[in-house]
């Protein structure tokens, strides 16, 4: 917040605190005190920069709130009082809907825009949310700034891209970017401490991304197009406000650090509203053993048979067992640690002790009884919640959006009149393939990027060309069929393609591949951070004329 506020100039500092997990976090901190679930990190950042966004005339719109704004809200007013800086506190209330869903720990509808909006337009200085959408926070002064309505959906979508590419903060400046060692072949410290992104927004709902002066990291198409591929699925991204067109996107390099979005279209948003609901699905507990040296299949089989036989019994048995091997040795190793191999235990049950003390209690009794060299990562604890998390959806009207200001006045903010049922868009022409002629093995990665992740229990992963020669090739290259073949984990799954022809990108949907969410920690990549990078690695035939 600091190096935002004192780093160039701004009008607006927006902040995302909010992520799936987080509202499961928050859910949890509220059963133990009712009157936390916010984020107190928020609180702590105002402390020390409250002063410097006050001297400056920034606003701050962040939707720390969670599962109370407005318990935050008061918070920062008395933040504000002790440090005797005079700012008007509002914040945006309506998106809980947990007393409706009582077997869920916290149920939370995404709200648009228009209430950040009314709060802005009324003068708030400080506004904070709890659950909206992660481009509202940016929609929202746009809005208000520009004094658009419902009804101007071009200008909504294009301020809608714009919020998604700064969501996620450095991704957009070259964090966990496919190709960050180009960047660091040509600056060894450019990438190490990257600037956070920002956007100059146009009236006309066109913005230009990049950064402060001086900061690190770098913003071109490929970070931008990186991040716009994050999180999203078909042509049509659908909002509370607004339904963006990500297949009208259009990207310019406007100079060093400079990328202008332009030509988005919008339409109607849909008549629902999706709901994230939270709820504890049981306790899990782990461990990882160590099999260094040989045999390392006969070792895995040795333990995996002693405990099944102590997990296993008449009258207790954990609900789910999941083992998994990863063959991290080498034949002839020169250190102990590249000789091992790691087999990973995880269990899970409604019943604590079931993968608490049973589980523990058979590992340390193996110590010395069973394959040679045994020792694990850590031994087993108690037992921890885990999290489920769904989505359901819910009539717009469904929902009571309010703008609450700092002198108690509420201001209804109704939902969109014009609404329309989201539907596939048909599939756009491929362009041409490129002409046959000498290929060789290689990874997919040197001629694509990717960047993967999750949206509850399914993964998304995006992968793009950075020529219109090796889009020709991907394009007709990277099927479904093709797609599973190199990612064997996703073979008995429903994957989804999307194709953004002008963003020269693939999109994939990986359905229930995070099982129930990035809570339940269903696999070894519990978001699917790493599972473009996985697609990345993997060799197929590539044109030489691309390499």
């Amino acid at each position: 917040m600091r190096e935002m506020l004192t780093g160039g100039r701004l009008d607006v500092l927006t902040g995302d605190y909010l992520a799936e997990l987080t509202m499961l976090i928050l859910g949890r901190d509220r059963l133990k005190d009712p009157s936390a679930g916010y984020a107190r990190t928020f609180l702590r950042q105002l402390e020390e920069c409250l002063g410097l966004a006050h001297e400056r005339g920034v606003r701050i719109v962040a939707n720390a709130g969670g599962l109370n704004p407005a318990g935050l809200a008061e918070n920062v007013r008395k933040l504000a009082d002790r440090l005797g800086i005079p700012v008007r506190v509002a914040h945006v209330e309506g998106d809980d809907l947990t007393a409706g869903h009582p077997n869920s720990l916290a149920a939370h509808a995404y709200l648009g825009a228009f209430g950040i909006a009314a709060c802005l337009r009324e003068g708030a200085d400080i506004v904070v949310t709890g659950r909206v959408t992660d481009a509202a926070l940016v929609v929202g002064p746009a809005a208000a700034h520009f004094g658009w309505g419902p009804e101007d959906h071009d200008r909504l979508a294009g301020a809608v891209v714009a919020g998604h590419v700064l969501e996620c903060g450095a991704q957009a400046t070259g964090g966990n970017y496919a190709f960050f060692a180009e960047h660091a072949r040509r600056d060894r410290g450019t990438l190490r401490h990257p600037g956070f992104p920002l956007a100059e927004i146009h009236p006309d709902g066109t913005s230009v991304i990049t950064k402060h002066p001086g900061t690190g990291g770098v913003v071109d198409i490929g970070t931008v197009t990186a991040q716009l591929l994050y999180e999203t699925q078909g042509a049509r991204y659908a909002g509370p406000d607004v339904t963006a067109r990500l297949d009208t996107v259009r990207l310019t390099q406007e100079g060093p650090d400079r990328v202008r979005i332009h030509g988005v279209r919008g339409e109607s948003p849909p008549p629902t509203l999706k709901v994230g609901l939270n709820r504890l699905g049981g306790f899990r507990n782990e461990v990882t053993f160590v099999l260094t040296g040989l045999d390392i299949e006969h070792k895995a089989a040795l333990v995996r048979d002693q405990l099944e036989s102590v997990l296993y019994t008449a009258t207790s048995r954990p609900a789910e067992v999941s083992w998994t091997l990863a063959r991290t040795d080498h034949p002839d190793a020169p250190t102990e640690e590249t000789a091992s191999a790691l087999l990973r235990l995880v269990v899970r049950d409604p019943d604590r002790n079931t993968v608490g003390r049973t589980l523990s209690g058979a590992a340390v009794e193996l110590a010395l009884a069973s394959y040679p060299g045994f020792h694990v990562l850590a031994p087993p604890g108690k037992g921890a919640p885990y999290g489920i998390f769904e989505a359901e959806y819910v009539p717009q009207d469904a929902v009571d959006h309010v703008a609450v200001l700092d002198d108690g006045r509420r201001i209804p903010v109704p939902p969109p009149h014009d609404t329309l049922v989201l539907e596939e868009q048909p599939k756009p022409p491929l362009p041409d393939p490129l002409p046959s002629g000498p290929a060789r093995r290689a990874p997919l990665g040197l001629v694509a990027g990717a960047r993967s992740g999750d949206k509850g229990g399914n993964a998304n992963v995006g992968v793009w060309a950075r020529t219109d020669e090796a889009w020709r090739w991907l394009a007709h290259t990277l099927t479904v069929t093709r797609f599973c073949e190199l990612l064997p984990e996703t073979a008995d799954l429903t994957v989804v393609r999307h194709t953004l022809p002008h963003l020269r990108a693939l999109n994939f949907t990986v359905e229930g591949i995070l099982g129930e969410g990035v809570a339940a920690q269903h696999r070894f990549d519990p978001q699917a951070k790493a599972l473009g990078e996985w697609l990345r690695s993997r060799h197929l035939d590539i044109p030489e004329a691309l390499l």
